[in-house]
């Protein structure tokens, strides 16, 4: 009888699970699937602050609150000023000195404390910055763009410590379905977070100053605590005690050996393949598809008169259509599809967004303007995913957190200047539009945002060239012939 039940149990765990979950082949037995979906939470925290910042605060503050889109666009893209950094962050934590032999929970671990201190003190700073008041209005603006700058720090740096900790955790036939599984849980806190925040901000336009003050308050400082739990839940027991990695550290330290140098390492690196255009177009082509982001909801708010919590839920849409494209690229790279071709295939879906979105106003049709920010998201998932797999198939060259942090370095700092000049843009396209420049047809809200997603359109053509040659060269397909980490998704 015990044997029948061990039998039916081995059964059930490695004939009928693996075909029914998602990623359950991604496991080891030195990363349990268990272990593995704890540690996916980081991602979670970092896809809800993604949320908030990027989201829903824009839409609040420029819509309800009265913020000028070009400043809360400059406080939006101040964690624009840590995102280079991230491939320094990668290669610190690479080697880190530590008396316990850690090399990653450091840097997770201070990315939390910042994540949190950056959300608690947003509220007051952000209706500090709406009211005025006795303040002056330069403090006011000074203690926005710190609030936002710490949230940044914390999230960038957890976000490049946690995939490192991920990649090193994993062997190398499951690591791109690990790292895929982290971006998939990425992408659904982003789903879940919006719907979230979407129902707690329903009714937010017509409540009373003081009603909405304090809903605002709740709702940041309860992301804040809720980031702690699950960076702290993620983190537990991953990376063990390493006393032999200590001693050697030691050992060096004593002998004077020096460590290797970021500018020699990263010079090797840029060297490797083609890391140099494989990373300008990945600038251009997140640049493409984010200058938009500060600007979908107000332009739901502004030209389609949508509410709050209809915009915000356009967040859920974008991360839907995201984690379509993850399921088809599962497909596609688990036949040996070239990645670049892929990215390619998200840059042209994302000309085809920005067209559907721009017609949304003409045509007063918020279905079609939702459906433009679905193809942003299944766009920008195609692009994203054979933009990783190639950085993942150049990560063995001198090691995860450089790799890692080089693409999530290029890629945050693109999102963050495009977001920047999309809204400094569009009020200056506006505001130019309002004396009647451009004639009595150019004038209006919709003018200023159908010129910057045009402009959208253009770098997502350049992206395309950049890219081109690669992707006409052939032959890059993921390393192992294995699944990306989703195919079996049902």
């Amino acid at each position: 009888m015990a044997a029948s039940r061990d039998e039916l149990k081995r059964l059930f765990y490695q004939e009928v699970l693996p075909k029914f979950l998602p990623f359950s082949d991604a496991a080891t037995k030195e990363l349990p699937l268990t272990r593995l979906l704890r540690l996916a939470l980081f991602q979670a925290s970092v896809g809800m602050m993604m949320v908030l910042l990027y989201g829903t605060l824009n839409r609040v503050m420029v819509v309800e609150k009265g913020v000028p889109p070009w400043l809360i666009g400059l406080m939006v893209a101040l964690p624009v000023l840590v995102a280079p950094f991230r491939a320094l962050i990668g290669f610190k934590s690479d080697h880190h000195e530590s008396a316990f032999g850690w090399r990653r929970v450091p840097y997770i671990w201070f990315g939390t404390l910042m994540q949190f201190g950056g959300l608690a003190i947003m509220p007051f700073a952000l209706l500090l910055m709406a009211d005025g008041g006795n303040v002056p209005t330069f403090v006011t603006w000074l203690a926005a763009g710190l609030a936002f700058l710490i949230a940044g720090a914390g999230l960038h740096t957890t976000q490049t410590a946690g995939l490192a900790l991920a990649t090193d955790l994993a062997s190398d036939d499951t690591r791109p379905r690990v790292i895929a599984l982290l971006f998939v849980v990425l992408n659904l806190s982003m789903l879940v977070a919006s719907l979230v925040f979407g129902a707690l901000l329903t009714g937010f336009d017509q409540m009373s100053v003081a009603e909405s003050n304090q809903r605002l308050i709740g709702v940041l400082q309860g992301a804040a605590l809720v980031a702690v739990a699950l960076n702290m839940v993620a983190l537990w027991k991953q990376e063990s005690i390493n006393r032999e990695r200590a001693e050697q550290i030691k050992a060096d330290r004593q002998a004077q050996k020096e460590q290797p140098r970021f500018s020699e390492t990263w010079a090797k690196f840029i060297q490797a393949g083609s890391a140099a255009r494989l990373l300008v177009a990945l600038g251009l082509g997140t640049a493409g598809f984010q200058m938009q982001d500060i600007l979908l909801e107000p332009y739901g708010g502004h030209v389609l008169g949508l509410t709050v919590s209809q915009t915000t839920r356009l967040t859920a849409i974008w991360a839907f259509g995201t984690l379509a494209a993850f399921a088809l690229s599962a497909f596609l790279l688990g036949r040996r599809v070239d990645y670049y071709r892929i990215s390619v295939a998200g840059a042209l879906i994302g000309v085809l967004a920005f067209v559907a979105v721009i017609a949304a106003d003409p045509l007063g049709s918020p279905l079609l303007f939702r459906f433009g920010a679905l193809l942003i998201g299944f766009g920008g998932g195609l692009f994203a995913v054979g933009t990783l797999t190639a950085a993942m198939n150049l990560a063995d060259v001198e090691g995860s957190g450089l790799a890692l942090g080089a693409w999530g370095a290029v890629q945050a700092t693109a999102y963050g200047l495009a977001m920047f000049l999309g809204g400094t843009i569009r009020d200056l396209v506006t505001s130019i539009t309002s004396t009647g420049a451009f004639g009595p047809n150019l004038t209006g809200e919709a003018v200023g945002y159908a010129f910057v997603y045009n402009l959208e359109i253009l770098l997502l053509f350049a992206t395309l060239i950049a890219i081109g040659p690669l992707a006409l060269k052939g032959g890059h397909a993921a390393r192992s012939s294995s699944k990306f980490g989703i195919t079996e998704l049902p």
